[in-house]
C-alpha cells in the first residue's frame, strides 16, 4: 500500500510542516513538500508538462495508492501552493483514488472551510475524500519536538488508519 502525503503550506517553518513530517515519519508514507519543491504558478501552457517539479508530483500522485493533503485555512479555503499544485493534476491522477483531508488553524476560527475548499477541489478531480477529516490547532503540536501531541496524533492516527481502509477497498474494486 502506498500513501502519499502532501504538505500544502508554502511555508518551511510552518505547523503544516509539521504535521506533514510527523505523519511521513510516524507512517512510513511518501511526501511531497510544497514548502521545499519549486513548482510554478500554473498557466495551462504545454511546456509546463516537462518540469521535473511537475513531472514528481504527476508520478508522485499516480504510483500513490491512497493520498493525505494538508494545508492550512489562509482566508477561509486551502493555501494557494496546494491549489496551485492540484491544478497540474486531473482525474487520470486522481480518479476514485481515496483521500483524507487534514486542515490547520491558527486557533479560534476553525479550519473547516479548508477542508471544505479541499473535497470540493477533490470532488472535481474525480477523487474519493474520506468522510474523516482533521482540523488541528495550535495547542495539538509538540513543537520542541516537531510533533504532535498525544491526543493529536490518536486522531492523526485514526486518519491513517480510515485512509487505509478505504485504500484497500478500492484495490479489491480494482481487482
Amino acid at each position: 500500500m502506498k500513501i502519499l502525503m502532501i504538505n500544502g503550506s508554502p511555508r518551511k517553518t510552518g505547523r503544516t510542516g509539521i504535521a506533514s513530517r510527523y505523519i511521513t515519519k510516524m507512517h512510513g508514507v511518501d511526501f511531497i513538500d510544497l514548502s521545499v519543491l519549486d513548482v510554478p504558478i500554473f498557466n495551462g501552457e504545454k511546456d509546463q508538462n516537462e518540469l521535473a517539479s511537475v513531472k514528481h508530483i504527476r508520478t508522485s500522485v499516480s504510483e500513490a495508492d491512497g493520498i493525505i493533503m494538508a494545508s492550512p485555512e489562509y482566508h477561509s479555503g486551502m493555501s494557494g501552493a496546494l491549489k496551485n499544485a492540484l491544478d497540474f493534476l486531473g482525474s487520470e491522477h486522481f480518479a476514485n483514488k481515496p483521500v483524507a483531508l487534514l486542515a490547520v488553524a491558527g486557533g479560534g476560527k476553525g479550519g473547516i472551510n479548508a477542508l471544505n475548499n479541499m473535497r470540493t477541489v477533490a470532488r472535481g478531480l474525480y477523487a474519493n475524500a474520506i468522510p474523516k477529516q482533521l482540523v488541528l490547532d495550535p495547542h495539538c503540536f509538540n513543537y520542541e519536538n516537531d510533533g504532535l501531541n498525544d491526543t493529536a496524533a490518536t486522531q492523526v492516527n485514526g486518519l491513517i488508519e480510515e485512509l487505509k481502509i478505504y485504500v484497500r477497498s478500492f484495490s479489491i474494486m480494482k481487482a
